[in-house]
């Protein structure tokens, strides 16, 4: 074993967001727990993963009748595949759960939300889904919530609607983490001066690198950093560069640097979106072209789900990070915001 592979092993390896529950949820009730177990455990596994963050996405055809119903249900899948994956994984809410769980050798997973459509305006069910243990969310996707305008929306220049701002009061009253991953540009710098507590972007490149509305410029990465918080860098190609030349792990560690000489290196992470699978099994051939004709398809080679994970510290360490710093982009960062923030009295 190499002593990049050696440091991954030893390493606490985060991913904060792999959209793996759409894939599950799909499925019949019953295979949650199995299809878990024969599907992604073993690749988290190979990957080394020990503290996964799992996204609750809404798929378009909910919305909105059924965004409730199907965020409920992803919720439940969640806590369906942990009871019955438990000698493996464990649903974590707290620091001190998630400490334990990594020194059980057990994967942590952590619940959150990509935009809200369950929610809509009304901000005071934000309790309800934190008793049901989301730790983590973000308030829009591509388009326009009742609490903010995704990137996709940037040309409005809109900030944070009147419930968008409560919600940001009160995910920081509950112990939520604020992800401004997939928020507008005016709307992160909303949040950047409301916040009191430190935000995460869950998966987000480097804009300087790769001029794109779904990445963050270096002013609002700074921004995070400066609330505390941790940037984890985007994996998915399309967003590391406008040319599939550029689809490679060395570009990958490029915006991962670039992250770091921004933010310092306390403030870089993971944030893979492994969807290449997700998507065959959730999606019709007819319609694997994301928003605006963006290839979500398109992954960087050997790294189109969680078992290739070893292959960005192999890269990380022939680019020259000590191996100090490789412990705190793989993990620790992340670690260090979920020890603070989980489970945080209100």
């Amino acid at each position: 074993m190499s002593a990049a592979a050696d440091l991954h092993h030893d390493a606490v390896v985060a991913d904060t967001h792999n959209d793996l529950l759409m894939a599950v949820t799909a499925r019949p009730p019953a295979r949650w727990a199995p299809f878990f177990r024969e599907r992604w455990l073993p690749q988290l596994r190979e990957g080394g993963v020990d503290l996964q963050v799992l996204p609750v996405f809404v798929e378009g055809q909910y919305r909105p009748e059924g965004a409730l119903r199907q965020t409920l249900r992803m919720i439940e899948c969640a806590h369906v595949l942990a009871e019955g994956n438990a000698d493996e994984v464990r649903l974590c809410t707290t620091g001190a759960e998630v400490d334990e769980a990594l020194s059980e050798g057990l994967i942590a997973l952590v619940l959150a939300l990509e935009s809200m459509p369950g929610l809509d305006a009304n901000v005071e069910l934000l309790p309800t889904l934190h008793r049901l243990g989301v730790r983590v969310a973000s308030i829009a996707h591509w388009g326009r919530t009742a609490l903010a305008d995704g990137s996709g929306e940037d040309a409005t220049g809109s900030r944070l609607t009147e419930a968008g701002v409560e919600a940001v009061r009160e995910m920081e009253r509950l112990g939520m983490i604020f992800d401004v991953s997939h928020l507008g540009a005016t709307g992160v710098e909303h949040v950047l001066e409301l916040s009191t507590r430190p935000v995460m972007a869950t998966h987000s490149a480097a804009r300087a690198l790769r001029d794109h509305h779904r990445n963050l410029t270096d002013e609002q990465i700074r921004g995070v950093a400066a609330t505390g918080g941790v940037v984890c860098v985007n994996f998915l190609a399309a967003f590391l560069s406008d040319d599939p030349a550029g689809y490679t792990v060395d570009r990958l560690v490029d915006h991962i640097a670039h992250v770091a000489g921004v933010a310092g290196i306390d403030h870089v992470g993971l944030g893979p979106d492994f969807i290449r699978e997700v998507l065959h099994d959730v999606t019709p051939p007819c319609c694997e072209t994301g928003p605006s004709g963006l290839d979500v398809m398109a992954s960087v080679p050997g790294l189109s789900g969680p078992g290739g994970l070893p292959l960005v510290t192999e890269a990380l360490d022939k680019h020259g990070f000590a191996e100090e710093e490789i412990v705190k982009i793989l993990g620790d960062n992340v670690l260090r915001l979920f020890r603070a923030e989980l489970g945080r009295p209100a």
